[in-house]
């Protein structure tokens, strides 16, 4: 009978040293305090619903102290806010890398303007060479006519070619114009922006 108490006593103090182990790893209960569509504050051991996750909750210990605050979820104009700042960020890293000061923007328009103004120019002679050169024909074809001759058509042809080609140096001309007028307004936009970073 006492063997049996003994071992009685053993098996219960196990019994409790397992209980008090148990007790001591269950984890805490946790309290999420979160506001309703009424406007009413609800304290919840069983979690958000998913309708108000979004609006932001808090956790709260057994003893009501707070332990995390899970703030609102962004709305859609603030991730858009969010997204525009991120690709203004990348853009200005990309600005920087290329331009250190306003003086690097200011030679590299210099640059960039005389090459293309130089197009421009040889653009404009050559259009120029193909006019003398179609004046010159339109002058054969009506001294053909004056002498009572048909035009060849081979000359009539070769008008016709130096029409084209001026037509095409023209289109060309006014490409290019464009694209001036649109590299110095990027450049103007860059000038500004650099100017702006450099004095942060």
């Amino acid at each position: 009978m006492r063997r049996l108490s003994v071992v009685g006593l053993t098996l219960s103090l196990g019994l409790c040293s397992s209980l008090g182990a148990w007790a001591a790893e269950a984890p805490e209960t946790l309290l999420y305090r979160y506001i309703d569509d009424k406007g009413v504050t609800v304290l919840d051991r069983q979690g958000v619903p998913p309708d108000y996750v979004g609006k932001g909750y808090e956790i709260l210990n057994q003893r009501g102290r707070v332990v995390q605050v899970v703030p609102p979820a962004p709305s859609a104009e603030e991730v858009r806010a969010a997204e525009a700042a991120k690709v203004q960020a990348s853009a200005d890293a990309q600005l920087l890398h290329l331009y250190s000061s306003v003086d690097d923007v200011d030679r590299a328009k210099a640059r960039k303007l005389a090459e293309l103004d130089n197009l421009i120019a040889m653009n404009l002679s050559n259009l120029k060479g193909l006019r003398s050169q179609q004046g010159s024909l339109k002058s054969q074809a009506i001294d053909q006519e004056r002498a009572g001759h048909a035009v060849p058509q081979a000359l009539i042809d070769q008008i016709n070619d130096l029409q084209e080609r001026q037509q095409a140096l023209q289109a060309d001309i006014d490409r290019i114009q464009s694209t001036r007028k649109q590299a110095e307004a990027g450049f103007s936009v860059d000038r500004a922006r650099v100017q702006k970073l450099v004095q942060q």
